[in-house]
Formats: structure tokens, sequence, C-alpha cells
């Protein structure tokens, strides 16, 4: 009998559910950088295991929203974890109990009620076992996790055990998707999320977040490459110069790492064009929102 359902990954911003997605999938589907707040849209990643089709959504970090885009993204968020089959709280062993993770858990018994709820503790690299202890006990005596996981999503330590967890969690019945689909984003959303991870990591400050990413265009060739055209949004004149870089550095680096990482992950040659645009509203644009996946009004 074949299983499969949704997986919710929950947490605090930067507490690495981006990286246990794609190691659970095996493949990048999710944009991982240290920059706090990176995922926007709720991206899905699909793994295998056994005869299990387990659909991840990698949700937007848990944060206390100040602008209409963190709001929308934390509406996100919990609507991921209302509609997934099994919840993860993913939490940072070497931050312990925040503020923000006290925030979650509170928050909790209203969103997962009829479902089961693991606690993975992430990043168990970075403390002493005794410390790894106390925490464990401290979590579960805040909330009634299913099961709890000691892992290291970046090396892969006990992301095996998680994932036959979660394979026999899930409810019986057909797969949601074919076998060798490994994310439910259209290829151009993920084309787009690479070029704008390439950008987070090479710029600094507020700048990522005042930025977007949109694929224009997507031509298949004759000769089997792929033309992708690309517009980066910014919000200022002045950010516009950032994102190009001192002789057009910047776009260039970016436009690279972002063609080499595309080229690797379709199999075949990539052309990839980018353009800088100053849209000093984009933030303020429901279009923008529908193409991340997120809903304007909840920015409310």
């Amino acid at each position: 009998m074949t299983r499969a359902g949704f997986v919710a990954l929950i947490g605090e911003p930067n507490a690495g559910k981006s990286t246990l997605l794609n190691r659970m999938v095996g493949a990048k589907v999710a944009i991982v950088t240290h920059k706090v707040q990176t995922t926007r849209a709720r991206i899905r990643g699909i793994a295998i295991e056994g005869e299990t089709q387990i659909v991840f959504v990698d949700t937007p970090g848990l944060f206390q929203p100040r602008r209409r885009l963190d709001r929308a993204m934390v509406a996100a968020a919990w609507s991921g974890a209302a509609d997934a089959d099994v919840i993860v709280l993913l939490i940072e062993a070497h931050r312990g109990v925040t503020d923000g993770v006290e925030r979650i858990i509170e928050a909790l018994p209203g969103v997962a009620t009829g479902r089961k709820v693991a606690l993975a503790i992430n990043k168990i690299d970075r403390v002493k076992p005794e410390v790894l202890l106390g925490l464990t006990r401290d979590l579960n005596d805040r909330f009634a996790f299913a099961e709890t996981f000691l892992i290291s999503a970046e090396k892969g330590h006990g992301v095996g055990r998680l994932r036959e967890w979660l394979a026999g969690e899930l409810p019986e019945g057909p797969w949601l998707y074919p076998e060798d689909q490994i994310a439910d984003l259209p290829m151009r959303m993920i084309a787009a999320e690479m070029t704008r991870e390439k950008l987070t990591l090479r710029l600094h400050q507020e700048l990522p977040y005042q930025m977007t990413v949109e694929t224009e265009s997507w031509e298949e060739r004759k000769d089997g490459s792929v033309r992708i055209d690309q517009v980066i949004y910014v919000v200022r004149d002045g950010h516009k110069g950032i994102v190009l870089g001192n002789k057009g550095e910047t776009i260039k680096a970016v436009s690279t790492a972002a063609r080499e990482e595309l080229r690797e992950f379709l199999g075949r040659k990539v052309h990839l064009f980018l353009q800088v645009k100053v849209r000093p509203n984009w933030l303020e644009d429901s279009e923008r929102y529908s193409e991340m996946g997120l809903d304007f009004k909840d920015g409310n």
C-alpha cells in the first residue's frame, strides 16, 4: 500500500528549514543563505521513502512581522502548517528556547489540532550532549511532541531516521505527484529563486528584502539548451547601482553563479540574461505576491 501526504517544516528564520528540505529531497529546491527570512513562498519539495511520497512544505520563518511582505510570509507559514498531515518544528540547538520559539510553541495547540507534531533539534554538533539533553527535556515539557529527532540538516545526521518516521505517519493513498518530480514549483519560479539566492548571498543589509526576481521568458532551443530572461526588481534607483556593481561586476558574478547552478540542475546548457529595473512599489503590488505564492490580503 502506498502512502502520500504533506509535511510542514516550521520554525524561526534561519533554523535550517531550507537546508533540511534540500537534504530530504536530495536536490536543491529551496534557497539556502546565512541571511534570515529568505524563503518567501511555500516551496514544496517531494521525497520518496519506500512506498511513501512525502511532500515537504518549506514555509517562511515565523517571526514578528513589520511590513506587508513580512505579514504575508508569516500567514503563509501558519497556513502551510494548518494544511499539513504532519508538522515538524525545527529549532537550533545552540540558540535553545528563544522568545520566537516560545511564541511558536504557544500557538501550536491551535494549529496542530488532530495532527502529530515532531520536534527536530538541528545543528546538534554545536552543543555539548548534556546541553542537548536538557533542551530536549525542556521542550517536551512545553508541548506533547510525538517524537524528538536530533539532527544536523547540513551534514545529514539523523535526517534518514526523521524521513523514515514521517513516511510511516502519512495516510495511505496514491502518490500525489509523478515519481520523478522533486518540486511542485514551476521551473520558471525555481530559476528565479536560484538567481535571488545568488543576489542575497552577494549583497548585504536590507537590500535583499527589497528586491525580487521574476523569470520573464523561457525559450526552449532546438539544440537542447534553454534561454532564460529574468528581471531583478528593486525599489530605488540607488539600489539598481548596487545590484549592477562597479562596471557591472556584481551582476556578472550573480549571472555566472546562477547560470552554473541552473545548468547543473537542468542537466543542459543555459543562456541566462538578467536585467535590473526599478519598481518603487513592488512591495505593495498584488501581482508580485501572487508570483511568490503569497496572498496579498494576508499582508493587511
